[in-house]
């Protein structure tokens, strides 16, 4: 630690993007990185629980977790941003552009509860623009870590856990449902995880008594379609991506598992403490291992049938645990577009990274935006 707080003050000088440094202070400055969005997902993690619970708190302890991961990420980019070390100017926009929209929707969220106090639902426009900061960040450091990061001892753990950040981001909205299956089975049987005050919120913004249906409302707000999707479609997607950059067997399914023993740690510690729980999405793991194991189709094919295989793998897992553990409500009808759509993905990443046409389809994109942001490097894929 002193050696590094060392390198950092004496590197402290205006330097342009792409700057020589010590290898041990770049790594240095990406652990740091894991570290803050650590701290950022354990308070966004408890922070949806805590509104099961309760009424909004600006100040409540997961709120507090967060900013701590904020104020890191805060001081890291403006590091980055006036030595230049550590990141290309591509890498340092992402993050940049990243912080600033979490930056400007983090008071828009506040005024918004302020106005119209909870919020009911996950999928609201000031919760979207949090979501996209973080998740342009997450993008920057994967970008940057795969530049930076080699000759790292941990240069894999560390790769795993930025593209489990992306997950983690798509995947977080998918709670509502989680811990709003189980806390209307907790109102049915009389013993219901939130506060009166909270649970009368609800039904007042239903203009309803407080009812099974106001009760619903607030805990399974979306459609029964769109929980299967949106796991399948982005955080499948996600380790799809992850398998063909990283390269290295069994990519997805470490993702995935990481993510599922992370969220049954948080299961355990939150259920000791006494508050509500939340299903777990262990059909994830299903999913995760067809995309791992399509890889040993032939590439022709490889985007029609693994999207089928990976799709059918995962509502079959979901079934199986909606059936013997739980699970939300889900459409199963769903696993018609879902599968095209999920194909379509498949198709377009395979045409971006696996052919040459699609590469300098996307280097002609990267040129214009090199062009908008004023960065030289390339960021063509490597196949």
């Amino acid at each position: 630690m002193a050696g590094t707080a060392e390198l950092v003050r004496g590197h402290w000088t205006r330097g342009e993007p792409g700057r020589d440094a010590p290898q041990e202070l770049v790594i240095a400055l990406y652990r740091w990185w894991v570290v803050a969005m650590a701290f950022k997902i354990a308070g966004a993690t408890w922070d949806i629980c805590w509104h099961f619970r309760w009424l909004r708190d600006d100040f409540a302890p997961p709120h507090l977790i967060n900013t701590v991961g904020t104020v890191i990420v805060i001081g890291l980019v403006v590091f980055h941003t006036y030595t230049g070390i550590g990141v290309d100017r591509a890498t340092l926009r992402w993050l940049q552009w990243g912080l600033g929209i979490f930056l400007v929707a983090a008071p828009l969220d506040v005024i918004n509860h302020r106005i119209n106090g909870l919020d009911i639902t996950a999928w609201s426009p000031s919760h979207a623009l949090l979501y996209l900061g973080t998740g342009l960040m997450s993008i920057g450091l994967i970008r940057g870590w795969a530049r930076y990061g080699g000759g790292d001892r941990y240069y894999y753990p560390i790769t795993c856990f930025l593209w489990f950040t992306v997950v983690d981001n798509f995947l977080f909205l998918n709670q509502h449902q989680e811990y709003g299956v189980l806390g209307l089975a907790a109102w049915e049987r009389g013993t219901p995880y939130a506060e009166d005050s909270l649970l009368q919120f609800a039904a007042d913004d239903l203009g309803r008594p407080l009812d099974r249906v106001a009760v619903e409302h607030f805990t399974l707000p979306v459609p029964d379609w769109v929980y299967p999707s949106w796991a399948t479609i982005t955080a499948l997607g996600t380790l799809l991506l992850a398998r063909r950059l990283v390269g290295r067997r069994w990519t997805a399914t470490t993702i995935a598992g990481g993510y599922l023993v992370f969220r049954c740690v948080a299961w355990g510690l939150l259920a000791a403490a006494g508050f509500p729980i939340s299903t777990v999405p262990f059909f994830l793991l299903g999913g995760a291992l067809a995309i791992d194991l399509s890889f040993w189709l032939a590439p022709r094919i490889r985007p029609f049938a693994g999207a089928a295989v990976v799709t059918a793998v995962t509502y079959a897992a979901l079934w199986l645990q909606q059936t013997y553990i739980a699970a939300p409500p889900v459409d199963y009808w769903s696993v018609l577009y879902t599968v095209v759509l999920f194909a379509a993905v498949w198709s377009l990443l395979a045409y971006l990274l696996d052919t040459e046409h699609g590469r300098r389809s996307w280097q002609r994109l990267v040129s214009r935006g090199q062009m908008m942001t004023g960065a030289r490097e390339s960021t063509t894929p490597k196949p």
